[in-house]
Formats: C-alpha cells, structure tokens, sequence
C-alpha cells in the first residue's frame, strides 16, 4: 500500500482529488489532508514523509515549495495547479508530475503511474526545488513563453490582433476571438487547447470547454447555489461565461490575486 498525503487549501477540491486517487490507484491510501502551509510544516516535523505528495501551489498562507526550505523530502511530488504556466514548463524541464485543476482521471492515474515505479524503484526524485523557485520567481524571456499577437484573415488580408486587445476566445463549431471594442474574428487553430498553450495564465483563464477570457473583460461575477460562477463581460461584449461548480474555487483564486 502506498501511502500518499494531500496539500491542498480548498477542501472540496482536496475531497475530490482524495475519490479520484481511490478510483484510479486503489493501492494509495491517502494517510491525512493538510489544508495550509502551516499545517503542513507541523505535520512533517511530527510524521516520516509519506510515499507519495500531491501538493497544491499557491496556498492561502504561502507556497508550497517553502516546505522544501524546511524538510529534506525525497518523495515523488505530483502537483497541482490551476493557472500557473511557469510552474508547468518548470515541471516538464525537470521531470516533475503536474495535473491542472480541475484533475482529469486519465491524467491522475497517469501521474501516479509514474511515480508508482519511482516509488518501485527506489529512485529519489531528480528535480531541483530551487530551479523550479528561481523558475517560477524570476522567469526568463517572458515575450518569447507566450503569443503577442494573432494573425486573422479577412477578405484574403492578413490582419495581426495584438494578444493586449483580445477579451475572450470562443468555441462554437469554429474558434473565434473577441477583441475588447467588440470585434469578432476567426481563428486558424483546431482547438481551444492550442490556444490556450500560448497564453500567459496569468492573464487568460480557461473558463469551460468552449471560453477562455482575459482578467480585464470581467464585468462581475455572480455566484449561484450550487456554488456554480456566472461571469458577465464587459461592454460592448456583455457575454455570460458559466464556471462550474468544480473549477469555481480555482477561478477565484486565480481571480483574487
């Protein structure tokens, strides 16, 4: 039995993840849920380091990599983030296991695959903590990580819209994207998943499958019962975007910053 322990401040999310580790890798057995850094660092200097981490980035009371600073953990970390495309090129450079929120099942049993046979192997995890801190700290060639602009065609021309200007991208049939004064545009890519990867997350969110909007075209937010989100755009777009009640608790944290 692996034991795994999860750091993750948003409880439901952290409730979530715990059902899906259960259906995916019935052989990890989640020992204990730690909402906050502090509450982490307290639970390593009293508990052996478990098998297996799945940690949560931005917490409300720090990041997580300040527990690397303290404790010396060999473990395979998988972590998990909602909005930070640093951290992933970070990860991918140094092997590290990543999942963004809301966690896909095909992903989470992946990831635990992985680190399965680390654990297997008895192999120490090769990435540096402190490249991935001066990483995400101090990224290089911020111009060169995402796009400046795109290219749209209208009557056989070639139009360039500076990435600045656009208020959301849309799905429906076609890709589209909608500048802030209003203008609507074709887009020459397949899915919403290729745009997404040239966007710096900290200014797009990837709403649901079919919307990806920039922080500055939000009019307001209006939360629901069901704990579901409703974004209104700014004018002239005026365009609702739903979130749903999985991805709501990361939007706000991407949101409130």
């Amino acid at each position: 039995m692996i034991k795994a322990v999860i750091v993750e401040d948003e409880s439901l999310i952290a409730r979530e993840l715990e059902n899906k580790i259960g259906l995916v890798a019935p052989d990890v057995q989640v020992i204990d849920v730690l909402p906050s850094l502090k509450t982490a660092k307290k639970w390593f200097m009293q508990n052996a380091e478990p098998d297996l981490l799945f940690m949560d980035i931005q917490l409300s009371d720090g990041v997580s990599f300040e527990l690397f600073d303290h404790f010396q953990l060999s473990c395979p970390v998988i972590f998990t983030t909602a909005y930070d495309e640093y951290a992933i090129r970070a990860f991918r450079v140094n092997g590290v296991d990543y999942l963004l929120k809301p966690v896909d099942m095909e992903e989470l049993k992946n990831a635990i695959g992985k680190c399965r046979k680390v654990i297997e192997s008895s192999t120490p995890s090769s990435f540096q903590i402190k490249d991935l801190m001066q990483v995400l700290q101090h990224p290089q060639s911020p111009g060169s990580l995402y796009k400046e602009k795109f290219i749209v065609s209208i009557r056989n021309n070639w139009i360039p819209v500076q990435t600045k200007d656009i208020a959301c991208f849309t799905r429906d049939n076609l890709n589209y994207l909608y500048t802030f004064t209003g203008d609507k545009y074709i887009l020459d890519y397949a899915t919403l998943e290729e745009v997404e990867e040239l966007l710096d997350p900290k200014i797009f969110y990837r709403a649901n499958r079919q919307s990806i909007i920039h922080t500055d075209s939000i009019q307001s937010v209006k939360p629901h019962e069901n704990q579901k989100l409703t974004i209104t755009l700014k004018a002239p777009l005026k365009m609702e975007v739903d979130i749903s009640r999985e991805k709501a608790p990361a939007f706000k944290k991407w949101f409130d910053r």
